[in-house]
């Protein structure tokens, strides 16, 4: 053989190397988005499983106030029935998810504002703790969706830098698109009693 048949061969088995390593990486990085993104889900179901406890101890104290109590087992009903296939996020399927639970945030704000009226549920024992729970798991879905966008932001760089994006175009990755704030959260809610 000659010397330039070496050459192309050599260059062949690097450039196969490479791709095979980048291929690699770049499964690893789709993989701890796809994990953290079911993290964000657990959370928000853990908040749904919360909800029918809260609603069913809010009940025994304000039985006349059903509008509240249906508006957020409605909202609770319509979060839990949206679906996302975790390897195909794209930014309306986020936004789509988000108006859900954003349904579940406001019906949970007006059934602990309705708690408010009521000095004996506000002192009851298992109101309170399903209360601290709930902040608990209020928090727990803001730093797993804090952490899902880390990755995201992670495993987009890497398939947009060159020479990966070469390789991510050739295999099919594509960009995944970061959890944003609902629309209008940047405002402070307005709560009446």
């Amino acid at each position: 053989m000659s010397k330039s048949v070496w050459i192309i061969v050599a260059v062949v088995v690097v450039l196969g190397l490479v791709a095979m390593s980048k291929y690699n990486t770049m499964v690893d990085k789709d993989e701890s988005v796809v994990t953290q993104w079911a993290n964000v889900e657990t959370q928000y179901q853990r908040r749904a499983d919360l909800i029918p406890n809260l609603v069913n101890t809010v009940k025994g104290y304000a039985s006349h106030e059903k509008e509240t109590l249906e508006a957020v087992m409605k909202a609770r009903a319509s979060a839990t029935s949206i679906k996302i296939d975790a390897s195909n996020l794209t930014p309306a399927m986020i936004q789509q998810y988000q108006s859900a639970q954003s349904g579940i945030t406001s019906a949970l704000s007006k059934l602990l504002a309705v708690s408010e009226r009521y000095p004996d549920l506000k002192a009851n024992q298992n109101f309170l703790e399903l209360q601290a729970q709930l902040e608990g798991t209020e928090n727990r879905i803001a730093v797993e969706r804090r952490r899902y966008n880390e990755v995201a932001k992670d495993y987009n760089v890497y398939i947009r830098k060159f020479p990966t994006s070469m390789f991510a175009g050739m295999f099919g990755f594509e960009r995944r698109p970061p959890f944003e704030a609902a629309e209008g959260s940047d405002e402070a809610p307005e709560v009446q009693f």
